[in-house]
C-alpha cells in the first residue's frame, strides 16, 4: 500500500543549491572552522533572501532530498553488514544534536530525528514534515545542521573521505541528467 509520504510524490527541490550550502559548511568544518564566521552567515542569508519564497521552499525541499539520499545510501551500507540504519545512525546523530544546544534547541530535536527516521524507513522527509504544517524559522538552522551532520556521517562511513557525500550526490544528479 502506498503512503502519502512516499518519495515518488515529493518534490526534489533545488538539490544543487542545498548541496552547495551543505558542502560549504562541511568544508568549513574540515578546515577547522566549526562555527562559520559572520561573513559566511551573511552570504547564506543573502543567498536565501535572493531566492524568494518559491526558491526558498525549493531549497528546503532540496535539503530534505539530500537527507533522503544520504539515508538511502546509509541504509544500503547498513544492510550490507546486517545492521539497521535507524539503530546505527539516529542515536549518534541525536546525541550530537544534544551536544549542540545553540543549533539544536531541545524542542526541534524530535523533528530532526523524525526526518532521519522517515528517510530511514523510505519515506519522504519533506512530505513527512509537511503533515505537521509549514516549516518554522526555528527549524531552519537545525535542518541545515541535520543535513550537514548526516553528510559528515556518510563521509566517515566511507572511510573518512571528506568529499564522498558531495560526490555521491553530484554523481546521482549527473546520472539523472543523462536519463
Amino acid at each position: 500500500m502506498s503512503s502519502p509520504c512516499d518519495p515518488e510524490y515529493a518534490p526534489a527541490g533545488d538539490v544543487g543549491a542545498a548541496l552547495m550550502v551543505i558542502d560549504s559548511r562541511l568544508k568549513s568544518i574540515y578546515d577547522g572552522k566549526a562555527a562559520p564566521g559572520p561573513e559566511h552567515q551573511q552570504m547564506v542569508e543573502q543567498f536565501a533572501a535572493s531566492l524568494g519564497q518559491v526558491g526558498f521552499d525549493a531549497l528546503l525541499d532540496g535539503a530534505c532530498t539530500l537527507i533522503y539520499m544520504f539515508m538511502s545510501w546509509l541504509r544500503a551500507a547498513c544492510e550490507d553488514h546486517d545492521k539497521d540504519v535507524i539503530e546505527h545512525v539516529v542515536p549518534s546523530l541525536v546525541a550530537t544534536m544534544r551536544m549542540m544546544p545553540k543549533t539544536f534547541r531541545p524542542e526541534v530535536i524530535p523533528t530532526m530525528a523524525g526526518l532521519l527516521i522517515a528517510a530511514g524507513t523510505d519515506l519522504s522527509p519533506n512530505l513527512w514534515r509537511a503533515q505537521y504544517g509549514r516549516w518554522t524559522e526555528a527549524e531552519m538552522n537545525p535542518l541545515e545542521a541535520t543535513a550537514v551532520l548526516l553528510a559528515e556521517h556518510v563521509n566517515r562511513v566511507s572511510g573518512d573521505d571528506h568529499d564522498f557525500a558531495t560526490r555521491l550526490i553530484t554523481e546521482a544528479l549527473s546520472r539523472s541528467d543523462q536519463i
